[in-house]
């Protein structure tokens, strides 16, 4: 199989693109690389196209495309036509890995920022208000980790880091990394409700995981716990969330992912003293570029090989 001409599509911004093509040209200097700026360039392009790089994909843009394999920038492929994709036998490999790094330290910054106090001291300081604050230790507590993929690895080393007691669900749990104290299957997730003072929502969002976490499960964690959720927003049934927030079944929450984006202004989330919110923006990190083409870069030689594709999801 000979190497693959490789399209940037529009769905790239050119914020984004201009530092991918850079970190590409340094990783595959030889490569064939197309880029588009706007959907007319995109369709234009895509005869001459072997592979996509992406930020999205409309299933209708498959329709006149000849391409083998499709690279998504995202870890998460939920919005993608992974059926159409399948149906024309064409790869589809996602960005796992990348933002395993900035993810796990928003999360380590999350329960911190609940463990130490920072909220409550915030909210003093708005009101020039000198009040003790009384901040606690990760040290000794546990850390529930639903879906110990790459960044949930990552997740897990840091809070062991912390002399955390880490738990896990995992499609395989026999797959689990030494930083991961005792691990679950998929089904494992109201075990680590029962047992976690921080739940960190790391798993893909698929039909299995969709409402995952609702009011039952929310009952099940004490009422000292902090949710986080940096997966997808609706992983969480957020009206059950917002009831156990406001009527204290959990001290709080770490929120970067929401059922609606953006979270809608008249979500009640934005006014509850105890939720720390951030806009989508935990896999954010100077360092994207180059370990996106990495990914690719890597792939684009097993293409070129005919070999096993990494990350492939289909």
């Amino acid at each position: 199989m000979t190497d693959p001409t490789l399209l940037l599509t529009h769905t790239v911004p050119p914020e984004t693109s201009e530092a991918l093509l850079d970190a590409l040209r340094a990783e595959i200097p030889d490569a064939d690389l197309l880029t588009a700026a706007t959907p007319e360039e995109t369709a234009d392009l895509l005869p001459a196209a072997d592979a996509l790089i992406t930020g999205r994909l409309d299933a209708d843009l498959l329709a006149d495309a000849d391409i083998e394999w499709v690279q998504a920038l995202s870890a998460g492929v939920d919005s993608y036509p992974q059926e159409a994709l399948q149906e024309r036998g064409i790869a589809l490999t996602n960005a796992s890995g990348v933002h395993a790094e900035p993810i796990g330290e928003q999360v380590l910054g999350g329960m911190l920022a609940f463990e130490r106090g920072f909220l409550d001291a915030m909210a003093q300081k708005e009101r020039t208000s000198w009040e003790r604050v009384e901040g606690g230790e990760l040290h000794g507590k546990t850390l529930g980790i639903v879906g110990v993929g790459a960044i949930g690895t990552r997740v897990a080393k840091l809070g062991s880091a912390f002399g955390m007691e880490v738990l896990g669900t995992k499609r395989d749990p026999d797959t689990a990394p030494e930083a991961v104290d005792e691990c679950f299957g998929p089904d494992g997730h109201t075990e680590l409700c029962r047992r976690a003072d921080h739940l960190v929502l790391a798993c893909p969002l698929t039909p299995e995981t969709e409402g995952l976490i609702g009011a039952d499960e929310l009952r099940l964690l004490d009422g000292d716990a902090v949710l986080v959720n940096v997966a997808r927003g609706e992983v969480v049934d957020e009206d059950a969330l917002v009831r156990a927030l406001q009527y204290g079944w959990i001290r709080g929450a770490a929120l970067d992912v929401f059922e609606t984006e953006p979270l809608p202004a008249d979500s009640p989330l934005w006014n509850l003293s105890n939720v720390l919110l951030t806009p989508h923006m935990a896999g954010s990190t100077p360092k994207k570029a180059e370990r996106w083409a990495g990914i690719i870069g890597e792939n684009y030689r097993r293409f070129g090989a005919d070999e096993a594709l990494v990350n492939r999801i289909c």
